[in-house]
């Protein structure tokens, strides 16, 4: 039987209608983003030894590739200010995902590997969730700036010279992208493990 905190939350509203929007506009960005990303790495493979197969990528070929890549990093760039900007504005990002300690991402992690991480209160985000919301926000804003400075690099000469020249961009960038990627296979697992997760991102609550 369900407790009067567990009925409580049941009626009230945890994700806010902005963030499970941008939650979803994020999703299917970053899906196009990176399927035509790869699309253009095949291209010019930094690692030639990878390679990505054509069934993951889109575009076609590089021009259409690139007018993919182009046309949804309007969308990223533009979504990601709005979910970053109602995040400072309305508090959310610090009670949310502040404080994190050592203390209590140690004592965290050790319950995951021992399978003793509960996920009863939605509402609250572990020091995990909290370390990982935090590097993704981190992660996809160098994603954009190392893209920029290898999309603009005469334009942007100091941005080129930060990231350590062109090439040193497209490992940037590359990374960047990785961890995107990585970030988005442990969150689907993540879903599939605690099914409650995705209908608080559709419904709220």
């Amino acid at each position: 039987m369900a407790n009067n905190h567990e009925i409580a939350l049941s009626h009230t509203t945890i994700q806010p209608i902005w963030v499970r929007i941008t939650h979803w506009i994020n999703a299917l960005a970053v899906v196009l983003m990176v399927m035509s990303g790869w699309q253009v790495y095949d291209a010019s493979p930094i690692f030639p030894a990878l390679q990505f197969p054509p069934a993951i990528t889109l575009g076609g070929w590089l021009g259409g590739a690139l007018l993919w890549h182009f046309a949804v990093m309007w969308l990223l760039v533009a979504n990601f200010l709005v979910y970053v900007g109602l995040n400072l504005a309305s508090g959310r990002l610090r009670r949310k995902l502040l404080p994190l300690t050592f203390r209590s991402l140690f004592a965290d992690i050790v319950a995951a590997l021992r399978g003793r991480l509960t996920h009863g209160d939605l509402s609250v985000y572990n020091s995990i969730q909290k370390l990982a919301y935090l590097v993704v926000i981190v992660d996809i804003a160098l994603l954009v700036l190392s893209g920029l400075a290898v999309w603009k690099s005469v334009q942007f000469p100091l941005l080129r010279t930060l990231m350590g020249g062109y090439d040193n961009a497209r490992v940037v960038h590359f990374v960047c992208m990785s961890v995107l990627v990585a970030f988005f296979a442990v969150h689907v697992v993540m879903v599939a493990l605690v099914p409650r997760s995705l209908l608080l991102m559709i419904r709220g609550r």
